[in-house]
């Protein structure tokens, strides 16, 4: 047999897609994958095909074309007060993913050590994993998810070159306030760390919180990367658009790497997307939190009439809840009974932990239509689990 070579041995098929490959083995419904079904704005689709008719078809820039970084710079601006150069500290990518892979090769080397808060997002992880770096965890603690600052000055050494955040978190939906966020810049300033924000989810924030950007930061602005795209807000994951805003020469680094393996993000669905940023205004975007914020507390409710108890987010549309009440030896045999049981797929806790902490735990998206959605409510609720005391849980926890 031809030989794999050491950075394919580590890198393995996520949690993610193996139950949504379950799910649509019984035909469930996914709660699993982050798929948002909101419809696709108009301006959106129409910018696309206006491109296409008007033959912008072939190779663009390696950074993407400047109309799509004039308006991320624009809206930039305009929500957080916050001013890019869109010639020099943006480039559009494949994907989120794809930003994060080309500013990440632009600033990281083998043996370079970088912090994950945990829960994590895996894909974070495995990129890091495959680029050769080592990944060091720092445990956010429920309720609120909140960061043991000791714990983090613990993890730092003379080989830590970064933190990753993910805020709005995937999978807790905790959203960062402005004192940690001011904390982690004065550590990342004492330690001369890079930090990479991942905002994927930026506008699905509720309850009245606020969505601050780490680069709107004074001491952060230098040593930031910010990490975001259209995936979430247009419901256009497959078109694969992301960005990154990072100091210059990081993204005259980055934009090397992102030709190298992306060549260039696809033509016209770059200008669909311009048009969505120019056009949509700020009800928009309102209008799409207040819709979770309903679909988050409807799940929630269903979560708990079945004896599975839900860490409520604040923001992104994911619910980490605690199954421990599920028959199974471990939380992937339960994540498989939930499914055969009710036809929803959700996402074993071992996803986001470097250890066994999210054996009791799993993600559900709840960014589903609504009719759909009341339908994996109804059939969630049916569970109906016996309560679990208080002492059961406790005990757990100490396994």
């Amino acid at each position: 047999m031809v030989r794999l070579s050491r950075r394919a041995e580590n890198v393995l098929q996520s949690e993610i897609r193996a139950m949504t490959y379950e799910c649509a083995r019984v035909e469930g419904i996914n709660m699993a994958q982050g798929v948002c079904d909101l419809a696709i704005p108009s301006s959106v689709i129409e910018g696309a095909k206006a491109a296409m008719d008007a033959g912008r078809n072939i190779y663009t820039p390696a950074e993407g074309f400047v109309e799509l970084r004039d308006a991320i710079a624009a809206a930039t601006q305009a929500r957080y007060g916050l001013s890019v150069d869109p010639d020099a500290e943006i480039m559009i990518s494949s994907g989120a993913t794809g930003a994060f892979h080309s500013t990440a090769h632009a600033l990281l080397d083998p043996g370079d050590e970088v912090i994950l808060f945990e829960p994590y997002y895996g894909y974070h992880a495995a990129s890091l994993k495959a680029m050769g770096c080592r990944v060091r965890y720092v445990r956010l603690e429920p309720p609120g998810w909140r960061v043991n600052w000791e714990a983090l000055g613990r993890t730092i050494n003379s080989r830590t070159r970064a933190v990753v955040l993910s805020n709005p978190s995937n999978p807790t939906g905790k959203v960062f306030r402005r004192d940690e966020l001011e904390r982690l810049a004065r550590f990342a300033r004492q330690h001369d760390l890079v930090v990479f924000s991942d905002e994927i989810y930026e506008h699905f924030v509720y309850d009245g919180l606020t969505h601050i950007p780490p680069a709107s930061i004074d001491a952060l602005r230098e040593r930031t990367v910010t990490i975001s795209g259209f995936s979430k807000i247009f419901s256009i994951t497959g078109w694969r658009l992301g960005y990154a805003i990072a100091p210059p020469e990081v993204i005259q680094a980055a934009t090397q790497y992102n030709d190298l393996v992306y060549v260039c993000p696809p033509a016209p669905l770059q200008l669909g997307a311009a048009r969505g940023v120019l056009e949509l205004g700020v009800e928009f975007y309102r209008e799409v939190a207040r819709e979770h914020r309903v679909k988050r507390d409807r799940f929630c409710a269903a979560l708990r009439q079945a004896g599975l108890t839900p860490h409520r987010p604040e923001g992104a549309y994911y619910v980490m809840a605690d199954i421990s009440g599920v028959p199974g030896a471990d939380d992937r045999e339960r994540a498989l009974w939930i499914l055969e049981r009710t036809g929803v797929a959700c996402v074993p806790g071992r996803a986001f932990y470097h250890d066994d902490a999210g054996r009791n735990l799993a993600r559900f998206c709840f960014a589903k239509k609504s009719e759909v959605l009341e339908e994996a409510c109804d059939r969630i609720a049916r569970l109906a689990l016996p309560a679990r005391s208080v002492s059961e849980k406790a005990m757990d926890s100490k396994m």
